[in-house]
């Protein structure tokens, strides 16, 4: 019915190509037009100028031998200002784009190691955007972005790289661990030696206590005892602690038999051996 009053319809987000006896004439716009057809005028086609996307899948190597697939997003849109270039330079925009990404990916890539493509993503999609942009600007096209979606390595090539991160992380824990175990056994060597010492100031201070003692006996009994002597009373207190010592003994319910010699001259002869280690002790130190 359009076509029999001579008025075409051109829908939002696209533009219409107007030609006179097969000749660009025009660009219809959004909107109704008069096209009077008795006189040559036709309507060639339409040109969506909405934002399109282009998935793109290359395959290629990186420079330690590594085969990839690169997969680039292209997002483009026609230029209206531009319309009659896109409409009629590019027969087949899609794999005018593909194969121009094509080039790009693998002209950048294989400069790159695995590693390297992945932490320069960012850098491949741009240098694809530059390229496309210079190239099909001139087509009438905009390059609105470009993305580098995804890197996939062969499955071989990820198993590995697992392996070798799995591996890392394993032999790190294992450092950490023996470190932890160091570090447990200087404390624990740590605290022994604190403990030997202060049980080494405890017997000192136990027997320099004792000796006060025994030396605050001679002095006291032998001032309170006119008479007597220093080695008198000394072998009266070895005798008391050797009775003490068998009560002990005996009290005991859980102790086995000991036998000792047994008598006032074994005590005598137990403290003549006392005095005599103590005096060739004091003598080796001089």
């Amino acid at each position: 019915m359009g076509n029999l009053f001579c008025c075409v319809q051109v829908d939002q987000s696209t533009v219409a190509i107007k030609e006179h006896f097969g000749k660009f004439d025009d660009v219809l716009d959004p909107g109704c037009h008069c096209l009077p057809w008795v006189f040559g005028y036709q309507i060639a086609g339409h040109l969506s100028l909405r934002v399109q996307q282009l998935d793109v899948k290359c395959e290629t190597k990186t420079k330690d031998n590594v085969f990839v697939n690169v997969v680039a997003s292209i997002q483009y849109r026609a230029l209206s200002e531009k319309a009659n270039d896109a409409f009629y330079r590019l027969s087949n925009t899609r794999s005018q784009i593909q194969a121009y990404v094509f080039d790009v990916i693998r002209g950048t890539v294989p400069k790159l190691n695995l590693d390297a493509a992945f932490e320069q993503k960012n850098d491949i999609a741009k240098a694809v955007e530059d390229e496309l942009e210079k190239a099909m600007s001139h087509y009438g096209y905009e390059i609105v972005q470009t993305l580098i979606v995804d890197i996939e390595p062969d499955e071989h090539v990820k198993r590995a790289m697992n392996e070798i991160n799995a591996a890392a992380r394993l032999r790190m824990a294992a450092t950490e661990k023996a470190e932890a175990e160091k570090i447990l056994q200087i404390k624990r060597a740590e605290g022994e030696a604190e403990s030997k010492y202060l049980s080494g100031l405890g017997i000192a201070r136990q027997r320099q206590a004792i000796v006060d003692g025994l030396r605050d006996s001679v002095l006291g009994f032998s001032v309170n005892v006119p008479g007597t002597t220093a080695k008198d009373v000394m072998d009266m207190v070895l005798v008391t602690q050797y009775f003490d010592t068998m009560k002990e003994i005996g009290a005991s319910s859980k102790s086995s038999a000991v036998f000792i010699p047994h008598g006032p001259g074994a005590v005598r002869d137990v403290a003549t051996q006392i005095r005599d280690g103590l005096l060739q002790g004091s003598a080796a130190q001089h």
